[in-house]
């Protein structure tokens, strides 16, 4: 297979890095296809350990500079790994929703949080930034192999498919904030995009939620307003297990 650079319309993707490598062979290595090393790599214990693994999984490793010469050229990755993209498809129960995340980078750090609170069903309304960007993979820090992603054409496709979830609409407009909302379950926590955020309407078929902070910022950024939602509508099950 010829390597080259990630593009949308491949059918497979990469983990850059050996740590990301690790967790694409321990939770999804149904879908590994190869891991690619460089003649620069050190043969550590970690390293040599990687090579068991990939050994009993039936997992070719080649070594190849010009592989990471085209998919890592800043030289501070040894080990890639190369795996196939697969339809996903969330079930039933609470879930995080975002319209048209923009950024890789947030998304990729959304998804770690969502792992780190258990909500791991993720929806993303289409147009969006592809979720198997490695740049997405590697600002998850490999949480992209412990969710499930579905991608909706539209808010209206999802909502049909969940109709007995409570939705709830972060906006700036709402007077409710978030530690006022009546949680009811399942939810669906809601999300706009970076620059703009939700449209009116949204306050229309959900429950608009605020998280209130002081005039001296417009807003907080996605993915800390993403954290603080998962966190104050996860705290009682974290309590429970303490």
């Amino acid at each position: 297979m010829k390597i080259q650079r990630y593009k949308h319309e491949l059918d497979y993707s990469y983990a850059l890095g050996a740590a990301l490598t690790y967790e694409l062979l321990n939770n999804a290595p149904q879908l590994a296809s190869k891991v690619y090393v460089s003649s620069a790599t050190e043969k550590t214990e970690a390293i040599t350990d990687l090579f068991s693994k990939c050994q009993r999984l039936g997992i070719q490793v080649e070594t190849n500079d010009k592989a990471f010469n085209v998919l890592s050229p800043k030289g501070n990755c040894f080990v890639i790994g190369e795996f196939r993209k697969q339809m996903q498809r969330i079930g039933a129960g609470s879930h995080i929703v975002l319209v048209n995340p923009s950024d890789a980078g947030n998304l990729g750090t959304i998804l770690r949080t969502a792992t780190g609170f258990g909500l791991t069903d993720i929806a993303i309304i289409r147009p969006a930034v592809d979720f198997y960007d490695p740049k997405t993979i590697r600002a998850s820090m490999g949480s992209v192999f412990h969710v499930t992603v579905e991608y909706f054409d539209s808010i209206d496709d999802y909502v049909k498919r969940f109709p007995e979830n409570k939705m709830y609409a972060f906006m700036l407009t709402s007077d409710v904030p978030i530690y006022d909302a009546d949680i009811t379950q399942p939810y669906s926590l809601i999300f706009g995009n970076e620059a703009t955020g939700l449209p009116n309407e949204y306050a229309v078929f959900c429950k608009s939620v605020i998280i209130p902070h002081s005039n001296n910022i417009d807003s907080l950024n996605l993915p800390v307003a993403v954290s603080i939602a998962m966190y104050e509508f996860t705290k009682n099950k974290w309590k429970k297990q303490q």
